[in-house]
Order: C-alpha cells, then structure tokens, then sequence
C-alpha cells in the first residue's frame, strides 16, 4: 500500500513540475512580446520568479519520492538510465529558462519572440520520450 501512495505522490508532483516546466518559457515568451512595457514586464516576471520557485519545490519533491521508490521498492532497468538523463535534460532546460528570467530580472535582453517560441515547445519532446519509456519499458 505505501508503494502505491509513494508512486501517486511522485506523478502528482511530477505533472506539477512539468506545468511549471511548460509555463515558464511561456512566461518568457510574453516577456519577450511585451517590448518596453515596465508594469506588464514586471508583472510577469513577478509570475515567473513565483513560478520558479514552485517548480523547484515541486522537483524535489518528486526527485525524494522517486528516490524513495527506487531505494525501497527497487523500481528500475535500464530503461530508468535512459529516463533520468531525459529527466536532467529537462531540469537543464528549466534552470536555463530560470537563469534567463533572473536576467530579465536584472535589465539584460532576451532572445527573440520567434526564439522563444521554439525554446518554448522542447519540452514536449523530452516530455512524450519519458512517458514512452516509462510505459514500454524497453530494455
């Protein structure tokens, strides 16, 4: 029974860091459309330092549960290497997207509104590969 509550807790918050994952960039893209607008700029980068914050909560989160589950149950394979590296990849992604609105933050420029778009939409990738990999369990 503690495995099952271990396991929905680590998925609930996991799609909690995805969402933060998902809406930071998105955040950034409006930052990047708002041009020399100061209140709307400083709104979203309000939400942002907000949104950051919470998703790093979130990810340790999951990061102690999933730890827990791989300790004391002893879920795993080799499809779980494969896992965690894309599951790096996005925390990378996510502290490059954090790193940039504390640029914001501090006067420096982003890149365009067309960039941020496109930065904005890698994480689906990471996002379909992992749940593939946790489903299939390839190897």
């Amino acid at each position: 029974m503690a495995y099952i509550w271990i396991k929905t807790f680590h998925i609930v918050f996991v799609i909690a860091w995805m969402a933060a994952v998902f809406y930071l960039p998105r955040l950034l893209v409006n930052i990047a459309e708002a041009g020399d607008e100061p209140a709307v700029r400083a709104r979203l980068v309000l939400m942002g330092r907000r949104l950051y914050r919470f998703g790093n909560a979130m990810f340790g989160l999951a990061v102690v549960l999933g730890l827990t589950l791989w300790l004391h149950f002893g879920v795993g394979g080799g499809w779980l290497h494969a896992k965690l590296l894309l599951v790096a990849l996005l925390l990378a992604y996510f502290i490059v997207s954090g790193r940039w609105l504390k640029g914001v933050d501090a006067g420096r420029a982003l890149p365009s509104p067309t960039t941020m778009r496109w930065f904005n939409e890698l994480p689906v990738l990471g996002l379909i590969a992992i749940v593939w990999l946790v489903l299939a369990k390839p190897f």
